[in-house]
C-alpha cells in the first residue's frame, strides 16, 4: 500500500493599511535571508486558518487581530524544494503597532505601497499580493511534474 501524501499547510497574513502592506525582511532563517516576505507560519494542527493567522501576528509583530477581522483572499498550491498549500488572509485592523519581535529571525518590518513593492519580495509572495488585488482566489507556482 503506497502512502498518502501530506503536504505542510501554512498561513500569510497580509496587514494592510489602506494601499500599503506590512514586510518583513528575512534574516538567519537559512531561506530567503534579506528578501521581504510577511507574517506567516505554519499551522500548528487543531486550529483553524483564522486562528493561526491570529496566533502568528501575535508571536512575530505583537499586535492581537480578532478572528472576525481575518478574510481568506487566497490559495497558492506552491512547489519549490517540497510541496506545500499557503493560505493567503488580509487583516485591515488590529489592536497594537506592529513592532518586530523575532529579531533573530527579522531584520525590519516596513510599509510599502503594494504599487511600489520592493525588488527583493519572495516571488510567491509578490505573486500572491497580485492575486488578491485582482481578486484571483487560486493558483499555483513553481515547478510541477507534467
Amino acid at each position: 500500500m503506497s502512502k498518502r501524501f501530506l503536504a505542510p499547510l501554512a498561513v500569510h497574513v497580509f496587514l494592510r493599511k489602506g494601499d500599503r502592506v506590512l514586510l518583513l525582511r528575512r534574516a538567519n532563517t537559512g531561506y530567503e535571508d534579506g528578501n521581504y516576505s510577511v507574517v506567516a507560519g505554519h499551522l500548528d494542527g487543531e486550529e483553524t486558518v483564522a486562528a493561526a493567522a491570529v496566533r502568528e501576528a501575535r508571536e512575530e509583530a505583537g499586535i492581537e487581530i480578532a478572528l472576525t477581522d481575518v478574510r481568506v483572499v487566497g490559495i497558492m498550491h506552491r512547489r519549490e524544494n517540497d510541496e506545500r498549500v499557503d493560505f493567503f488572509v488580509e487583516v485591515e485592523r488590529w489592536t497594537g503597532e506592529p513592532v518586530n519581535k523575532e529579531p533573530h529571525k527579522c531584520d525590519e518590518l516596513a510599509w510599502y505601497s503594494l504599487q511600489e513593492l520592493p525588488s527583493n519580495i519572495i516571488p510567491y509572495i509578490r505573486r500572491a499580493l497580485e492575486n488578491a488585488s485582482s481578486g484571483t482566489f487560486f493558483d499555483t507556482f513553481g515547478k510541477f511534474p507534467e
